[in-house]
């Protein structure tokens, strides 16, 4: 285990009040324990928290006029290694648990119905779950190119299949899809990564393999922990560390992750 201090200030320029909504607060769950947490604005704000159908934390707000800052720090024990178990199988579907039926499904940023034949010919050599899916993410690795300027906040799986150079966020969107195109529940993370190199927030992949689920990130050469989970969800459109609804600039955001 690690202790990780783990931080990430944005700062706005907001020329009118302005609905947010946040995901910036770690919760404690099987693989990190939060130990010690700082949350707040500047100026002060008043705000809410709700959890979403995907169980995330979520803290809602109308932006102050003008200059705005949120500060979220937290310091949180995480497991050095993640799971690893190549002889995992996939479940049949009508085994699967119902809370991850959500996650089969075609989304807006993971047309898997689009990627059948792809994901068979893909991992069509390999036996189980797990050799599958490890297959899958180390196509994409080997075949997308990653670099930031050349997607957007609007590209898709299969955008990135066309162009093949994206980020951590269109890495796991295009394993996403692949793995639900073969029946294998896979959902979006995204938090801190120790080690991270340029720092930023980072965003991996999750599968439902016999009963639990195994982490994978295509962006990574190695099985790496030492991970902080801020959000779960189907694609990009669920985990978006800011939600805004109305005119607002985002002057500048810091991220950190260091040992404790």
């Amino acid at each position: 285990m690690m202790k990780l201090r783990v931080a990430c200030q944005i700062d706005y320029e907001c020329p009118e009040n302005v609905p947010l909504i946040l995901m910036l607060r770690p919760q404690s769950g099987a693989a990190q324990q939060v130990l010690t947490e700082d949350f707040s604005f500047s100026p002060n704000t008043i705000f809410s928290e709700y959890q979403d159908i995907y169980g995330n934390l979520c803290q809602r707000l109308l932006s102050p006029i003008g200059s705005f800052s949120v500060q979220s720090s937290a310091i949180v024990e995480t497991s050095d290694v993640i799971d690893v178990n190549f002889a995992a199988e996939a479940l049949p579907i009508e085994q699967l648990p119902d809370n991850t039926l959500i996650y089969l499904l075609p989304s807006r940023y993971c047309e898997s119905d689009r990627f059948l034949y792809m994901a068979d010919e893909i991992s069509q050599n390999f036996q189980t779950g797990y050799e599958r899916v490890n297959a899958i993410c180390q196509w994409v690795r080997s075949n997308v190119i990653y670099e930031y300027g050349y997607s957007s906040s609007s590209s898709s799986a299969c955008d990135i299949n066309l162009s093949r150079i994206g980020v951590c966020r269109d890495f796991s969107h295009l394993c996403i899809a692949l793995c639900r195109a073969i029946n294998i529940p896979a959902r979006m993370v995204v938090g801190y990564l120790y080690g991270l190199k340029p720092m930023d927030l980072h965003a991996w992949f999750e599968v439902y393999l016999e009963n639990q689920w195994f982490t994978f990130d295509a962006t990574q050469a190695q099985f790496k922990g030492n991970r902080v989970v801020l959000a779960y969800g189907r694609d990009a459109s669920d985990v978006a560390f800011a939600t805004q609804f109305g005119n607002i600039f985002l002057n500048n955001m810091q991220v950190s992750v260091e040992s404790a």
